[in-house]
């Protein structure tokens, strides 16, 4: 398959940086999502049959959609140690492990997830993924996704500007961050389908491309 018929725009540029979101794009943690938001609901006499359209946001703004002002904060707590304590069937989705090695010794990647820094250090050790160095969780940023914030630490940590970086995302929210911050992106259909996912290009998951470091930056092509 030619470059452009896979990847539309983003073939043959050259990114400074690639910044993924941790899940549904890196792991599939979509079962225990589900089980501790249920959970969560049923303790605090909330109406939910499903999790929904929420992949992709932190957990403190989901929180107050749904509780009075003086349970939000220990709405947020409980649901952080509901989902850090489950992590049954969390595993790497396809292609994860490979993209994060091949761009590792160049130091030009990180990740940007929705999860606090207990919750994404409890999925990455149940999963065995090797993460980068630099990992930006939703309690280092005033305001997490669709918010532009996460993505623009990411980069800034790594050295650069978001808008010279891509972003991998699964979700609707995690694109709206990534295009807010001004980076390209690079969605796979892993938690949404196609229609719902505003990106340069899409994929199944990241068994479908690979990353190449030049000289000059990174690269993404068709596997």
């Amino acid at each position: 398959m030619a470059d452009n018929d896979l990847l539309g725009s983003l073939a043959g540029r050259t990114f400074a940086a690639v910044l993924f979101d941790m899940d549904g794009t890196l792991i599939d943690s979509t079962p225990a999502v589900e089980r501790s938001w249920l959970r969560w609901a049923a303790e605090f006499g909330v109406p939910m049959t499903s999790f929904g359209t929420w992949h992709g946001v932190p957990a403190a703004q989901i929180v107050p959609e749904f509780l009075p002002e003086d349970q939000w904060a220990a709405g947020t707590r409980r649901i952080e140690e509901i989902e850090t304590e489950d992590t049954e069937g969390v595993v790497v989705l396809p292609g994860a492990a490979e993209a994060l090695a091949a761009l590792a010794p160049s130091g030009r990647s990180a990740i940007a997830t929705s999860c606090v820094g207990p919750l994404a250090r409890a999925r990455i050790a149940v999963t065995g993924l090797v993460a980068p160095s630099v990992l930006v969780t939703a309690d280092m940023v005033a305001v997490g996704k669709p918010d532009p914030a996460p993505y623009r630490l990411a980069a800034e940590k790594l050295g650069f500007d978001a808008s010279d970086c891509l972003v991998v995302e699964d979700a609707p929210a995690g694109l709206a961050s990534g295009r807010a911050a001004g980076a390209a992106c690079l969605a796979v259909t892993t938690t949404h389908a196609a229609d719902q996912l505003p990106a340069d290009a899409i994929v199944q998951n990241l068994d479908a491309v690979q990353f190449v470091v030049t000289d000059a930056g990174v690269q993404v092509r068709p596997r």
